[in-house]
């Protein structure tokens, strides 16, 4: 089977239906994270296939923007997970329900 650009198109269009289905329906902060990332992922997979099926372009702009927004996730999931753990200390729970009460 030759590769092409809608076979990439249907696995990001399900990797970011899984992602979002993730992200919207769990109650714990982790899974939406995870869901968010798998979103995230859906992009890159966009990026670099419209990048390798372009007409041949001199510069590799898809891989670009995939790394850049590889190192944004990376940063964004530190961030929330830390954000996550220090709810978690002081709640002792992950659950999105509970975190209302952070309101100042």
């Amino acid at each position: 089977m030759i590769p092409t650009l809608q076979i990439f198109l249907v696995i990001s269009a399900a990797l970011f239906s899984i992602g979002l289905l993730a992200a919207l329906s769990r109650r714990h902060a982790i899974f939406i994270l995870i869901g968010i990332e798998m979103m995230l992922a859906a992009a890159n997979i966009n990026f670099i296939a419209f990048w390798r099926f372009s007409p041949q372009s001199p510069t590799p702009n898809g891989v670009m923007i995939a790394i850049f927004s590889i190192a944004i996730a990376a940063a964004e999931a530190a961030v929330g997970l830390a954000l996550v753990i220090t709810v978690y200390r002081h709640y002792r729970t992950t659950s999105v329900d509970h975190m209302n009460q952070l309101k100042g």
